[in-house]
């Protein structure tokens, strides 16, 4: 099969199998129903995937290298660290508050095994908290912020940023924000971030 055929065929399953989560939760989830629901074979699932949660894994690491690469083609740019943090915030936010992330958290959450959270941790935060770092350390580098770690202020960032609506997303009390709030909701994180780490 050629490797375009592969991807497009790949980015079905996998639209099939967060179809298939939503509707019936991880639990209930099997392959067979994922595959029919992409018109695929369940020998092609087992092969490409291993099993459920080796395909559940997969849609992790995905979905996590999505908001790393955008930090890193940010960072490769070499913008200005404020530009970076206000182009970053909202697309941050975005993809952590989107249906496809809440979907995998809830996965997570229900998976006896705890592997799929142990990789959204690793491949998630853990992956991308060094890539805001660097950016923090370029602002504060140029005189644009003042802090005593570099860990404590990505914790601040992502707390302002984020706070509680992710979680909120995830047990079904608050709606997915469209562009205008989580533009908005970006630049007053990214606004209140500056005025706490202002030079002294």
């Amino acid at each position: 099969m050629r490797e375009d055929t592969r991807a497009a065929r790949q980015a079905q399953i996998e639209q099939a199998a967060y179809e298939v989560l939503e509707e019936k939760g991880y639990a209930a989830t099997s392959m067979l129903a994922i595959a029919r629901r992409a018109r695929a074979s369940n020998e092609t699932l087992y092969n490409w995937y291993g099993d459920k949660t080796g395909l559940f894994r997969a849609l992790v690491v995905r979905n996590a290298d999505a908001v790393r690469h955008m930090l890193e083609a940010a960072l490769a740019q070499d913008a200005p660290p404020l530009s970076t943090l206000e182009a970053l915030g909202p697309e941050l936010l975005a993809l952590l508050t989107s249906s496809r992330a809440v979907q995998l958290n809830r996965a997570a959450a229900a998976d006896p095994t705890g592997d799929l959270g142990a990789l959204l941790s690793e491949r998630g935060r853990d992956a991308v908290a060094p890539l805001i770092g660097a950016v923090l350390e370029r602002a504060r580098a140029a005189g644009l912020v003042d802090y005593e770690t570099t860990g404590e202020a990505v914790g601040l960032y992502l707390d302002l940023l984020v706070g509680d609506l992710q979680i909120r997303r995830v047990i079904g009390r608050a709606p997915q924000p469209d562009e205008a709030a989580i533009a908005e909701r970006a630049r007053r994180a990214l606004d209140r971030f500056l005025v706490l780490m202002r030079p002294g």
